[in-house]
């Protein structure tokens, strides 16, 4: 059985097990005032309800608040390091709400390090999209330190806002119970967090080589060149049992940096388009794009809140631990760029991006491939979607891009793979081999992490 059902197979999984799921919750334990509330509220208000009865607006709204400060947030923060941020809060918001899904378990002792969650009361009502509005404002708040004043204002308002609404459907006692629970949760999660070595990721950094076929790096070293992400604690133990990577064909670079030269597209073609589409720094960053697909998946679908749990949760894991197997390579061979390699050959010419990292394995085709696995797990093979994360962006050429549409996350992975080697950053055998690595590490993530009780 796999780790996780696709959309349409989860839907029918928990349509199935609602009434004797609801029956043998309510046969719980209740005080006298639980007992008052839930004979008060023959709606529902009150009731000892699952997950699923709620909707996934608060995970789209504090995903939408989320992409809003990565844009905007000042440049501290390298752009595959937000891998962390889109992790950390899937992680939250599926612990914040899991206790209200039968079929489900805590995934804590399956991740590498997260201990000391809090449980939920049995027998007590809970309102799971207060809960996760907790989770998500702590977890935002927290990632996002040196926002600005308008945007912490911004985060309060969010919150309190949701709070308004929910305090309209269920009393007190539920809702400051929902509350307490997913600020405690999501604390954990942020203590946890604290201790998988991010505060070292830019440390000070020397190349072990030199010459024409190796990386040489920007002086001084952008905050985007995390020579030591490779290092972070991964989310799950083994993630990249595997998924190591050989050699580039260091001989083969003449050849290869002539097919990048040949493949720049013209202004205004399909292929010059997806090179600023996927450019995403500045803008959303990688990670970031990946959240901002999952929210336009989520209005577009408006599924429960347990769906946007569990793909928030295993997209931000993969995504973070297929960036430590990427960037590990990328510091292991620290093979040149086509633009740092051209004037060798004698054929400069300048690429329509840059990037201030080692060149192999390609990390858009990693991370891509991964986040696509990912998704492609939760809501099934050729889900076709439209991504309009940067329509209107008006490129340095003046191209205003439109909405993008794919068959599948496979597909939009791929896409953005490739538009690396039209930027003119990238290699053939990068972006082919990323593919590959990507594709492994979602893999030993699906097999090895279970959020289904019975497996």
């Amino acid at each position: 059985m796999r780790t996780v059902f696709s959309y349409a197979a989860l839907i029918l999984l928990l349509a199935s097990m609602s009434l004797t799921s609801c029956q043998k919750e309510t046969q719980q334990p209740l005080d006298a005032n639980e007992e008052f509330s839930t004979a008060a509220n023959n709606s529902g208000h009150g009731h000892i309800k699952q997950t699923k009865t709620f909707s996934s607006d608060v995970a789209i709204k504090w995903m939408t608040m989320q992409v809003r400060q990565m844009r905007n947030y000042p440049g501290i923060v390298g752009n595959v390091a937000y891998s962390r941020h889109y992790a950390y809060s899937g992680i939250a918001l599926y612990e914040a709400v899991v206790a209200g899904m039968p079929a489900y378990q805590s995934i804590a002792s399956q991740l590498n390090g997260l201990s000391g969650l809090p449980t939920t009361s049995p027998g007590y009502a809970y309102h799971w999209a207060a809960s996760a509005n907790a989770a998500l404002a702590i977890i935002n708040k927290k990632f996002f330190p040196n926002a600005s004043a308008a945007n912490i204002a911004a985060m309060d308002s969010l919150e309190a806002a949701l709070n308004l609404q929910y305090s309209s459907e269920a009393d007190a006692a539920v809702i400051n119970r929902s509350v307490t629970f997913g600020k405690a949760v999501a604390q954990k999660v942020v203590e946890w967090s604290e201790a998988d070595g991010y505060q070292h990721i830019n440390d000070p950094y020397s190349p072990t080589y030199s010459g024409g076929q190796y990386w040489t790096p920007p002086a001084p070293l952008p905050v985007h060149t995390l020579p030591y992400l490779g290092n972070l604690r991964r989310m799950v133990n083994g993630s990249g049992d595997g998924a190591q990577i050989g050699p580039p064909d260091y001989a083969a670079l003449p050849s290869m940096t002539i097919e990048v030269i040949n493949a720049k597209p013209a202004v205004g073609t399909d292929e010059y388009n997806t090179v600023f589409w996927w450019r995403d720094f500045p803008g959303t960053s990688s990670p970031g794009h990946y959240v901002n697909i999952l929210k336009q998946v989520l209005q577009k679908e408006q599924p429960s809140l347990d769906v946007a749990a569990i793909a928030y949760a295993l997209g931000g894991i993969t995504v973070v631990d297929i960036s430590i197997s990427t960037w590990q390579a990328k510091f292991q061979y620290l093979l040149a760029r086509p633009f740092n390699y051209d004037d060798v050959i004698g054929q400069p010419f300048t690429p329509w991006i840059t990037a201030p990292h080692p060149e192999y394995p390609a990390g858009h085709a990693t991370l891509s491939a991964a986040n696509a696995e990912a998704m492609t797990t939760v809501f099934g093979d050729n889900y076709a979607f439209t991504d309009s994360t940067f329509y209107g962006l008006v490129t340095p050429q003046g191209i205003t891009l439109q909405p993008r549409s794919y068959s599948s996350f496979r597909r939009a992975g791929e896409e953005a793979g490739w538009s690396r080697l039209y930027g003119g950053i990238h290699y053939r055998q990068s972006i082919e081999v990323g593919f590959w690595q990507g594709k492994k590490v979602a893999q030993n993530i699906n097999n090895k992490l279970k959020f289904l009780k019975d497996e």
